[in-house]
């Protein structure tokens, strides 16, 4: 039986994406059959093929990054690339994503935000994935840094980037499991970070794409994001679902 497992009183505003992974798989699977009759065709065709693309093998990690137009264009990327999850430190900077940029790439990834304000720090972040065995590679110039082609990628990978003026801090370098460097032919050391992580990006998706690794999401995994993309993708998605949501007794009537 379909079902619920948490429900929000019907006094209280229901943010209904933030319900969604609370379903079971049958009602997943309900949810977005009935939600797909609203989709365009093309992007009920594109909705699988990208998914088959999307990997949590490779993460990344922004680190109190100040300037909009580069975290912005960081997370175009991992778009492109299908890079699924972003961790967003904030320390001194609170993340604006600029919406000229992203171009509605922020609302098909999966971002983690940690507030330093809040108890967040950056430590809370690394340990995190590191406890979810996730290898931390911090990108820098440190001196003992390998090229970026001999990066391993027999362990998951958690890509942090820092700020443009002062690189990652010095927690994350203590943190980081391995230092990883794009090698450079010319006076300038280093690039800006929105295209130093797209050559990461690049250079790791190819990789982890033609490798025996097991880059891919599970089959649960793509259901439930899938579910998310299309309750976004639809228009007034959300309002539709909780109308189906609150028929099927699913969620409390306002």
């Amino acid at each position: 039986m379909s079902k619920i497992i948490a429900q929000q009183p019907a006094n209280e505003k229901q943010d209904v994406t933030s319900m969604l992974h609370t379903l079971d798989e049958a009602a997943q699977h309900e949810l977005i059959a009935y939600l797909s009759q609203f989709l365009q065709p093309r992007r009920r065709t594109l909705i699988p093929e990208v998914l088959d693309q999307r990997t949590r093998y490779l993460t990344v990690v922004l680190e109190n990054v100040y300037q909009p137009h580069n975290a912005s264009a960081v997370l175009r990327s991992c778009e492109c690339f299908g890079v699924q999850d972003v961790h967003i430190i904030e320390k001194e900077y609170s993340f604006r994503p600029n919406t000229e940029i992203v171009m509605g790439a922020s609302k098909w990834l999966t971002l983690h935000q940690y507030r330093e304000i809040e108890g967040q720090t950056t430590q809370t972040c690394l340990n995190a994935l590191k406890a979810k065995g996730y290898r931390l590679v911090a990108t820098t110039l440190h001196a003992d840094s390998i090229p970026l082609h001999e990066l391993p990628l027999d362990q998951p990978v958690a890509l942090c980037f820092g700020t443009e003026k002062r690189g990652l801090s010095q927690e994350a370098h203590d943190l980081a499991d391995l230092f990883v460097k794009i090698p450079m032919s010319g006076f300038t050391q280093s690039f800006n970070i929105s295209v130093t992580a797209a050559l990461f990006l690049y250079d790791l998706t190819n990789r982890l794409r033609t490798s025996p690794y097991p880059w891919q999401l599970t089959a649960a995994e793509k259901q439930a994001l899938a579910l998310s993309w299309y309750v976004k993708a639809v228009t007034k998605g959300e309002a539709i679902t909780q109308q189906f949501l609150q028929k099927k007794g699913l969620l409390p009537s306002t």
